[in-house]
């Protein structure tokens, strides 16, 4: 029997390059990818010591202003909550007001039910007699004046209720977003310090000792800065005592350092006395962000409670105590004047002469006297 042929197409053998492409590709992507992940894992340099104090001071002068941010949510909640609290009042009061009108048009209401509501001509047929009938309708007269007296009492109550409280649902979603800064503000405090300490915590017993010695040397030079500033003053005082001796006057206001007062100066000085007697009790005391006192205080806090113990009330945030009194050069510093710190304004200090401050520095730290060129100066206020 013969063989049958085959109806398969024979297959075409086809030499191709494709796999020799696909592996030249792989491989390049492996040592791309090898590559990567030892540039990945390479380790960062470890940063400087003066690298490391630059990025401390500037986390914990974020965090000086963030501080400040929480102060003025603190300060725009309290407020908001007891505005709600007086409109929530109000409503409650209006609310009684809205209901005694209410109740007074429901028995004007059940009266006309009793009585009818009979027509004036129906009334006239069954009236006694005429007079009955007009000293009825007179009184009728007087009812329905009553009537729409409460209608319109109840109407001006419905209305000024709907009001209040529209108000009330207004400030609640104030009172609200003030509560959410609050939080995002206090968030943002707690992470910048947490920053800051854990850049600390990985130093070795070296390099603390390192950053210590560099922290004295930038004391060290910042209290070079105050001792030229107290003696410029010392010498601006001997000048104008002589000045005011050779013209015969007594004291004189000097306007810098602890000159003598006369007048409307005396008052001025008696409350910087005040001021800075405070401001020295509190020495020793721990810097607690957001305090202000008696037990602790930012700083913020403690020039507001020192200047209230001289009579003077101050803002709550550094923002809004610049603003308060008289600006004043450097140059003109007298003891009680309040020097503020960095461009953002974020920090403030008492002035207490000689170029020296009291001031509640940071987190870790207490209340203590620092030289004023310790951190760069913004400018400065006399409050009152």
């Amino acid at each position: 029997m013969p063989a049958l042929a085959s109806h398969r197409k024979p297959r075409t053998r086809m030499r191709s390059t494709v796999p020799a492409v696909g592996l030249t590709s792989a491989a390049l992507a492996s040592v791309t990818l090898l590559s990567s992940q030892s540039a990945m894992a390479a380790p960062a340099p470890k940063p400087s010591i003066e690298e490391v104090q630059k990025r401390v001071d500037d986390l914990y002068r974020q965090a000086g202003t963030a501080t400040q941010k929480y102060n003025q949510a603190k300060e725009a909640t309290d407020r908001q909550k007891s505005k709600v609290d007086t409109l929530l009042d109000s409503v409650a009061e209006r609310t009684e007001k809205l209901n005694d009108a209410r109740r007074t048009l429901g028995n004007y209401a059940a009266a006309q039910y009793r009585n009818g509501g009979l027509a004036p001509t129906a009334t006239f047929f069954l009236a006694d007699d005429p007079q009955s009938f007009f000293d009825q309708t007179h009184l009728m007269d007087r009812m329905a004046e009553r009537q729409q007296q409460a209608v319109t009492e109840f109407r001006t109550q419905q209305a000024k209720v709907s009001k209040q409280r529209a108000e009330a649902v207004e400030s609640l979603e104030t009172l609200t977003e003030s509560q959410a800064d609050l939080r995002t503000s206090k968030q943002n405090v707690q992470t910048k310090l947490t920053e800051a300490r854990t850049l600390l915590s990985k130093l070795t017993a070296e390099e603390k000792a390192r950053l210590a010695e560099l922290e004295r040397k930038k004391e060290a030079e910042a209290k070079r800065k105050a001792a030229e500033l107290a003696k410029k003053q010392a010498a601006a005082r001997k000048e104008a005592e002589q000045k005011a001796k050779e013209s015969g006057s007594g004291g004189t206001e000097t306007g810098s350092g602890s000159g003598s007062d006369t007048g409307s100066g005396t008052s001025a000085s008696t409350k910087a006395e005040k001021v800075l007697a405070f401001a020295r009790a509190q020495i020793g005391k721990p810097y607690v962000w957001g305090a202000t006192g008696p037990a602790s205080y930012d700083c913020s806090g403690l020039t507001q409670a020192a200047w209230k113990a001289a009579g003077v009330d101050l803002p709550r945030t550094t923002w809004d105590q610049v603003n308060v009194g008289t600006r004043v050069a450097t140059a003109d510093l007298q003891p009680g004047d309040l020097v503020f710190f960095y461009d953002d304004i974020s920090h403030v200090g008492i002035y207490k002469g000689d170029g020296m401050m009291i001031h509640a520095p940071k987190p870790g730290a207490n209340v203590r006297e620092e030289s004023i060129y310790y951190m760069p100066i913004y400018g400065s206020v006399r409050p009152a």
